[in-house]
């Protein structure tokens, strides 16, 4: 037993060197993240095999002509969509999904999609949770049945689309929530100096101050994403040129740069983690207290715990910092296509709506427009 033990303890020796992880880590029992890139898209890519079981057979055709124009997480949350359409036509029409086949999408009628419609605005999950779309979770969920019927449609295995004189969910537009200099400095503040945080936040932020620093400074000095922000690898970055690649949306490599307020947050977050022998190029840039790559969700409650104590009439989450980037990007260039190009917008349009108008702060200036009494002179 005792040589099994040994064996294993060298084989592991082995395996940390291959993931060039540091010795001292090893030895201390150090759980450092293997977690690459590549185990992140073999998981996601097991959990869409895994919902398309669930799909009617027929659907697979679907999803392998997709794939070269959509990225890994699109198709999940297409076969997601999809897999609760058919849901409600298994329990509605009697439809069974093993059963059907692209031919069977025809015998649904306007009034199938109109229930449909429906029903997405309140239901419940497993009988329990209940779940609720607005009107953008309304028009994604339309949006993957109606590419599947175009898919079917072109391929000439249905007669017609029917989803074509279906109307999209009227989208109204929401104000764009963006910090503004003070509030960004506030939030900076919260984050060095753990003011208004409770006593056991304080201690987890004694923790991962240096970290929760790097992090909000990278959102609201470069705009990144969320997803690409916890995709990223040390070894994404030279700070020789002041630069790291993200993966953008649809599978696209892009390469970005960062400022000297970043890259002076950055390297001093990595000058803690070598400190603690927690570090490797190999390693995911920002990890958890548990030695884990940051999953979104972590992420976005780092925001929204900082943000709350900060601005608490503003609901920040990352993509309101991203907001916040690209408005002080154009105030300082006033280059729409400029914004546009760092943000990862495909279409102008998209940063033009976000971005081009800027009504908060005609409005704080409105407040002070309108006086209710006459000032009054100083008595002589």
């Amino acid at each position: 037993m005792r040589k099994i033990h040994v064996l294993r303890i060298v084989i592991a020796f082995y395996r940390a060197l291959r993931y060039n992880i540091h010795a001292k880590c090893f030895l201390k029992g150090c759980p450092m993240s293997r977690q690459s890139k590549t185990e992140m898209n073999i998981r996601k890519t097991e959990k869409l095999r895994g919902v398309l079981k669930t799909l009617p057979p027929f659907c697979l055709d679907f999803f392998r002509a997709i794939e070269p124009r959509t990225s890994l997480l699109t198709r999940i949350n297409y076969a997601y969509d999809l897999r609760l359409f058919f849901t409600f036509l298994e329990n509605e029409r009697g439809l069974r999904p093993a059963k059907m086949a692209a031919k069977d999408l025809e015998s649904l009628s306007m009034n199938d999609f109109e229930l449909y419609l429906e029903y997405l605005k309140l239901y419940y999950r497993d009988n329990e949770t209940v779940m609720e779309n607005g009107e953008k979770g309304l028009a994604r969920k339309l949006s993957a049945i109606r590419s599947l019927y175009k898919y079917y449609y072109k391929k000439e295995m249905i007669g017609q689309n029917i989803t074509a004189r279906l109307e999209t969910p009227k989208l109204h537009e929401k104000p764009i929530l963006r910090l503004d200099h003070e509030e960004t400095n506030s939030l900076l503040h919260v984050v060095e100096s753990g003011a208004g945080l409770s006593n056991r936040q304080q201690a987890f932020n004694a923790k991962t101050r240096i970290r929760d620093l790097a992090i909000l400074t990278l959102f609201l000095t470069t705009g990144i994403r969320i997803s690409e922000l916890c995709a990223l690898d040390v070894s994404d970055f030279d700070f020789r040129n002041n630069a790291f690649k993200v993966l953008r949306k649809g599978g696209n490599e892009a390469l970005l740069f960062f400022g000297e307020e970043a890259k002076d947050a950055l390297e001093r977050y990595l000058e803690q983690r070598k400190s603690v022998a927690n570090y490797s190029e190999a390693s995911p840039m920002f990890l958890s207290l548990q030695n884990k790559r940051m999953s979104v969700r972590a992420v976005q409650m780092l925001v929204g715990k900082y943000s709350r104590i900060s601005v608490p009439l503003k609901h920040i989450s990352p993509h309101k910092l991203r907001s916040t980037y690209g408005t002080m990007l154009y105030q300082q260039t006033g280059d729409i296509y400029l914004v546009a190009d760092v943000l990862g917008h495909k279409d102008v349009n998209t940063t033009r709506k976000h971005y081009a108008a800027m009504d908060e702060q005609r409005r704080k200036m409105a407040a002070q427009a309108v006086t209710l009494k006459e000032p009054q002179e100083p008595e002589k």
